[in-house]
């Protein structure tokens, strides 16, 4: 009952967060910022344990961090770059918590699957192509991250080729667009500026963090 209250004030307060941005109040939605994802952290926390959740618990303090550190980045490239490194590290969690997952013997189909590695693959050349010009001493740290955002996918699609429904498709659906927020922030950044760039990057982070952990604890919720 806590944790799914918890769950439900994330979502309360992201919208208000949005529209706050919507309306242009950047000033009042900064000090709101770092209080979005403790409401996942403590949903999660309350939860009953499962194998995976120190892990999951882990990704989204990550997460917090790189919130918390980028809302000095316009004041210094350094806050930045820590605040990228710290996504970068709660993406590998992420990597792990997928793979940690109760894998059933389901025999996942292998033409799917190679097709949605062709379309990641795709998707990480393509990226990497349009940004190369732009991104400067970062090319290497940028390179790293989409690469191991395009992993992360990648664990997320596998899984739902063997996971249980609904589970499997919030968590994809979840990984998809997070991938998307993260390539817009950095197209934001690097390539051109975008219209309510704010507001799509947060809308989408928002929206696929609460998948990505609702769909693990569906998955791993007791019978």
């Amino acid at each position: 009952m806590k944790n799914t209250l918890l769950l439900k004030s994330y979502i309360a307060l992201s919208v208000i967060y949005l529209l706050i941005i919507l309306l242009g109040h950047d000033d009042i939605a900064w000090y709101i910022k770092p209080f979005l994802i403790p409401f996942l952290l403590l949903g999660v926390y309350f939860h009953s344990d499962f194998p995976s959740k120190k892990v999951l618990l882990t990704a989204l303090t990550f997460s917090w961090f790189g919130d918390i550190i980028l809302l000095f980045s316009d004041r210094d490239e350094m806050y930045f770059i820590i605040g990228f490194i710290a996504f970068l590290l709660s993406h590998i969690a992420y990597i792990l918590l997928f793979n940690k997952q109760i894998k059933p013997k389901n025999t996942k189909n292998k033409a799917v699957f190679w097709m949605g590695v062709t379309a990641i693959i795709m998707y990480l050349i393509v990226m990497i192509a349009l940004l190369l010009p732009s991104i400067g001493d970062l090319t290497i740290l940028v390179f790293v991250y989409a690469l191991v955002i395009s992993i992360m996918l990648l664990f997320a699609f596998k899984g739902f080729l063997m996971w249980k429904t609904p589970a499997n498709w919030y968590i994809l659906i979840g990984a998809v667009i997070f991938v998307s927020s993260d390539s817009i922030l950095i197209f934001d950044k690097f390539y051109k500026s975008l219209v309510l760039n704010s507001f799509i990057i947060m809308l989408t982070y928002l929206v696929a963090q609460y998948l990505i952990v609702v769909g693990i604890l569906k998955l791993n919720q007791k019978k």
